[in-house]
C-alpha cells in the first residue's frame, strides 16, 4: 500500500501505523545517503518553516534548520522571548497567523496540549520537537541508528531504558516499541512504578496486541539479559536542583556502568542516549553537584566513550530523520 503523509502533523508516533513509520525510516536512510553523496534535490524549494522553542535545544534546533535548508526551505526561529504566544496572543491566534506565513511549524516546549492545539488551528503540518510527555523525532532517529548498528530487524530488538522510567523519553520509547513490534523494558526503581501514567501503559499494551511488541516495567536486574540496547537519559535538568538528592538516591543503582552493560550477556549491546549527558564532570552542573556530594552521572565515562556507544550517530540521525518528516509532510 502506498504511503502518503503530505499535510499530516507529526505529534506522536502513536498517530502513525508501523507501515508509515517504516516509510519515514526508509526515507531518512535514503536522504542520509544522498547527503553524504552531495545530492540535494531541493524538494522544499519555495517552502518556509518556523521553529517555536519554549525550551532550549542544541540538536533539535540545528537538526531542523540544517534539514530544511539542505532541501531549499527557509527557516525562522522564535524562542519564548521572540514570540507573543501565550503572553499577548493566544496559542490559537498564533497558530492561525503562523499558518498563513509558513508551510510547517515545529514546537518544542512543555505541554503536549500546546503542540496539539497548534496542529488543530494552524492549517499546516505541525511537528513535535519535544514535550513533557513525548519526543517522537528522537525515537525516529534512535530507530534509524539501531538499524545501522544491529543486524536484527526491529521486531527482534530488545531495548532497556535504565533510570527515571516516568520521563518523556521512556514514554516515547514505549510508543515506538509498541508500534514497531519491539521488546521494551522500563528498568527503574520500584518507587517510581506507581507514578507511571497508566493511560500510556494501557494504550501501548493495546497496540502491542496487534504488533507482537512486549512492553515491560521492572526493577529486576535479570530484565537486562539479552538486551540489544541500553538507553539512558539525564536524571535532572537545570532548574531541578532541589530534586537532585532524592533522584541520586533512587537512580544510582540504575546508572549505566560497564558492569550493567556486561549483565546483558550481549557483548554487542549498544549504549544509546538522547543527549545532553552527564557522563563526566566537565559541565558546571555535574561539577557543582559533585562538590555538594552528589554524583548525577547517569552513565560512566567509560561506557559513554566505549566502542558500544553510538550516541553521536544518534545525534547526527536527528537531522536525517527530521528531514524525512519535513519532506514527507510538506514537500
Amino acid at each position: 500500500m502506498a504511503v502518503n503523509l503530505k499535510g499530516r502533523s507529526f505529534l506522536t508516533l502513536m498517530d502513525f501505523t508501523p507501515e508509515e513509520i517504516r516509510y519515514m525510516l526508509d526515507l531518512a536512510h535514503d536522504l542520509k545517503s544522498k547527503k553524504r553523496a552531495g545530492i540535494h534535490n531541493k524538494v522544499l524549494d519555495g517552502k518556509n518553516i518556523v521553529l517555536l522553542f519554549e525550551k532550549t535545544s542544541t540538536r533539535t534546533r540545528c537538526a531542523f534548520e540544517v534539514a530544511a535548508m539542505d532541501e531549499g526551505a527557509g527557516v525562522t526561529f522564535l524562542d519564548s522571548g521572540s514570540s507573543q504566544m501565550g503572553k499577548k496572543e493566544s496559542m490559537e491566534d498564533t497558530a492561525k497567523v503562523l499558518g498563513r506565513f509558513y508551510d510547517g511549524i515545529e514546537y518544542r516546549g512543555f505541554d503536549q496540549e500546546v503542540v496539539e492545539g497548534l496542529a488543530k488551528y494552524a492549517g499546516v503540518p505541525v511537528w513535535n520537537g519535544l514535550t513533557d510527555v513525548d519526543h517522537p523525532t528522537q525515537i525516529l532517529a534512535d530507530l534509524m541508528t539501531i538499524e545501522e548498528h544491529c543486524a536484527k530487524p526491529l521486531n527482534r530488538v530488545k531495548v532497556v531504558f535504565s533510570g527515571d522510567i516516568r520521563n518523556n523519553m521512556s514514554y516515547a520509547w514505549m510508543y515506538g516499541c509498541a508500534k514497531m513490534g519491539m521488546h521494551y523494558v522500563a528498568y527503574g526503581p520500584d518507587e517510581l512504578m506507581a507514578e507511571l501514567d497508566q493511560d500510556v501503559i494501557a494504550k501501548v499494551q493495546e497496540v502491542a496486541k496487534t504488533t507482537g511488541a512486549v512492553i515491560e516495567v521492572s526493577s529486576d536486574p535479570k530484565s537486562l539479559e539479552g538486551a540489544d540496547v541500553i538507553y539512558a537519559d539525564v536524571w535532572a535538568s537545570m532548574g531541578e536542583e532541589a530534586e537532585i538528592p532524592e533522584r541520586v538516591r533512587l537512580l544510582t543503582p540504575f546508572k549505566v556502568t560497564e558492569e550493567l552493560m556486561a549483565s546483558t550477556g550481549n557483548p554487542d549491546c549498544l549504549f544509546m542516549h538522547c543527549l545532553p549527558s552527564f557522563h563526566d564532570f566537565e559541565t558546571k552542573m555535574a561539577k557543582s553537584q559533585m562538590e555538594l556530594g552528589f554524583d548525577i552521572r547517569e552513565v560512566t565515562d567509560e561506557v559513554f566513550r566505549s566502542k558500544n556507544s553510538v550516541v553521536f550517530d544518534e545525534a547526527e540521525n536527528r537531522m536525517h530523520t527530521i528531514k524525512a518528516v519535513i519532506v514527507a509532510t510538506i514537500a
